[in-house]
This record gives structure tokens, C-alpha cells and sequence, in this order.
């Protein structure tokens, strides 16, 4: 098995021991992003859809850095401290996905790294 590693300055850099993405074969898995500004590297705070959006624009970040889009994304987990927020979520994927959608797993949890408030991570076959 080869992995390749996948990185790109349009998205946040990684705040541990792990890639922003991971190659394997035609199938990439990228990390989960949490709501940080890529120029300033501090989370974005206020409206939920604003934070929801920066999640979903750094996961295409690292998509495109891998040569491929979300549409490509076969399945997306979304990590929410509020699952009241779970229809903002609705309507920012439909600004990133086309139909067939893909499969999605939405999960309430206690907290996040650094005090996000969600998290979404995604794997894609290219």
C-alpha cells in the first residue's frame, strides 16, 4: 500500500500528528477542518452558518489539492456540539453537492478541538 500525503496552504494546517489528506490508491480521506480562517489560523466565531461554510470551504481546499472537488466525496461526517444546528448544515452542503448526494453521518458531541463548534471530515474517489 503507498500513501501519499496531501497538503495545501488553502486550508488550515494540520494542529497535530496527522495529514490534511491521505492518498490511497483512487480514494483520498481528508481530515476533519474545523472553522478556522486559513489567512489568520483563528476559528471563526458568530453565525453558524458563516462557521459551517469555512468548514466546507477548507475540506475543498484540500479536494483541489488533491486534484479533485467534493463532488467527487462519497461520504461526509459532521461533528456538531448543537445538533439544533443540524439544518444549517443542510443548507450550506447544497451549495457544495449535486445529487446523488453523498452518504452522510451527523454526530452530536460533547466538544471539539480548540472550541469549534463543528467539524466535518470527507473521503473521495477520484
Amino acid at each position: 500500500m503507498t500513501k501519499k500525503a496531501i497538503h495545501t496552504e488553502d486550508a488550515p494546517a494540520a494542529i497535530g500528528t496527522y495529514s490534511q489528506a491521505i492518498q490511497v490508491g483512487n480514494v483520498v480521506y481528508l481530515s476533519g477542518q474545523i472553522p478556522l480562517d486559513t489567512e489568520t489560523g483563528e476559528l471563526i466565531e458568530g453565525d453558524i452558518r458563516v462557521q459551517i461554510e469555512q468548514v466546507f470551504k477548507n475540506l475543498q481546499a484540500v479536494a483541489e489539492a488533491a486534484g479533485s472537488s467534493l463532488q467527487n466525496a462519497v461520504k461526509i461526517t459532521v461533528y456538531l456540539t448543537d445538533l439544533n444546528n443540524f439544518s444549517a448544515v443542510n443548507e450550506i452542503m447544497a451549495a457544495y453537492f449535486e445529487e446523488p448526494y453523498p452518504a452522510r453521518a451527523a454526530l452530536g458531541v460533547a466538544s471539539l478541538p480548540r472550541g469549534a463548534t463543528v467539524e466535518a471530515d470527507a473521503i473521495l474517489v477520484l
